[in-house]
């Protein structure tokens, strides 16, 4: 009886720990593209976006600002694999192709979730400034309006 409970207690500890479902970690990749990636979401989604994809802060606290960037995980990738430069003498990335954002300003300073509400901006013409790793980028720097 007692190396049915122990072996039970393993087999609890593993799903508990996302071991035995194969589910661990996001990769900082997958972190990118879940907090940063938007799609086609529109300046009147931050709300349910920042829901749906658990945008928060430490805590449960809101997140005071999120920017998603509208376009194909294949394009913004791309930034990282020969379709970006060097910014400013640092190791982060400048798209050379030019995106549309949208920004989310959270609306209630102090807030915790559930109740978050934001105020959106679509901002356009948009070059991105991206952190990369293994030709993926890892951390969204800015935003950087281009004329012409």
């Amino acid at each position: 009886m007692m190396k049915m409970s122990s072996a039970f207690l393993l087999l609890v500890l593993l799903f508990v720990s996302g071991l035995a479902t194969g589910q661990g970690q996001e990769t900082r990749y997958e972190k990118f593209r879940r907090q940063h990636i938007g799609g086609k979401i529109t300046a009147d989604d931050c709300d349910a976006e920042m829901s749906r994809k658990r945008i928060y802060a430490e805590n449960n606290y809101c997140k005071d600002k999120n920017s998603f960037i509208l376009g194909s995980p294949n394009s913004i990738k791309a930034i990282c694999q020969g379709q970006g430069t060097q910014y400013e003498n640092t190791l982060l990335t400048k798209s050379n192709a030019l995106f549309k954002t949208v920004v989310c300003e959270l609306k209630n300073e102090g807030a915790r979730k559930p109740h978050c509400q934001y105020k959106g901006q679509l901002l356009k013409n948009r070059a991105v400034v991206v952190g990369c790793e293994q030709q993926l980028p890892v951390h969204f720097a800015d935003d950087i309006l281009i004329f012409g």
